[in-house]
């Protein structure tokens, strides 16, 4: 008889606990993308835990082994579509050739991320976190650590903007609201779609802050003003 071949020191993918393990993250991201899969196509208060597992393939009993709750499987797959999106939105830049301008490459990808049929369902799940609690404490600080890894992504991958200061606080944030508020537009109306014109026009806008002047200002005044109206709010 053949002896068996035992695993070389250091070889982990030949331990069964490795192998195990390996497994059992796959099927974790199989229920995650099953999650935003159901997201798209049922919404987001009829994506029920027999609902993912059926467009899974598993046995309600075994998502409930991966994810003991709705909430948990919902948790997962916002952090996995936010990591998807920023290394989308790091990839649309990194592989441009040299000489290309990569404000506007960052521009585009974040537009294309905004077009995309999973950007509604986050605003759907926005709103329904205005009163529902349990889902606003996953949403709330899943979406600032998005929002600073997105920033911090924009800096490091357009250099050419790292020096540019209040300059560049303007063009970034005048390139997030006016895509932003584009992409709901678009919710409401999907025939208002902007045309390559006026997409154009905002990269000029941005070209023209990271060219021209340093523009004074902090910056406090807008933080100030968020401030006051958040006491408002409240």
């Amino acid at each position: 008889m053949t002896p068996r071949s035992q695993p070389r020191p250091g070889d982990t993918d030949a331990r069964p606990g490795n192998w195990q393990a390996r497994k059992s993250a796959a099927t974790r991201l199989q229920i995650v993308e099953a999650t935003l899969r159901c997201f798209v196509k049922l919404g987001y208060f009829h994506t029920t835990t027999p609902a993912i597992a059926e467009e899974a393939g598993l046995s309600r009993g075994a998502m409930l082994h991966h994810f003991p709750s709705r909430l948990d499987v919902v948790r997962a797959a916002v952090q996995h579509l936010h990591a998807k999106r920023l290394i989308a939105f790091r990839a649309a830049v990194d592989d441009l050739p040299a000489g290309a301008n990569r404000a506007h490459a960052a521009l585009r990808a974040h537009w294309e991320q905004l077009r995309h049929p999973l950007y509604s369902v986050f605003i759907e799940l926005y709103v329904a976190a205005r009163t529902d609690p349990e889902l606003a404490d996953i949403l709330g600080p899943a979406d600032a650590a998005f929002v600073r890894e997105l920033r911090a992504t924009a800096v490091e991958v357009v250099p050419e903007w790292r020096d540019r200061g209040r300059n560049f606080d303007l063009g970034y944030d005048l390139a997030i609201c006016v895509l932003q508020g584009l992409a709901l537009n678009m919710l409401r109306n999907p025939a208002a779609e902007p045309d390559e014109a006026f997409l154009r026009y905002l990269e000029e806008r941005v070209d023209e802050l990271a060219r021209g002047a340093p523009v004074e200002g902090n910056g406090s005044r807008r933080k100030g003003a968020r401030k006051k109206t958040n006491q408002h709010a409240e």
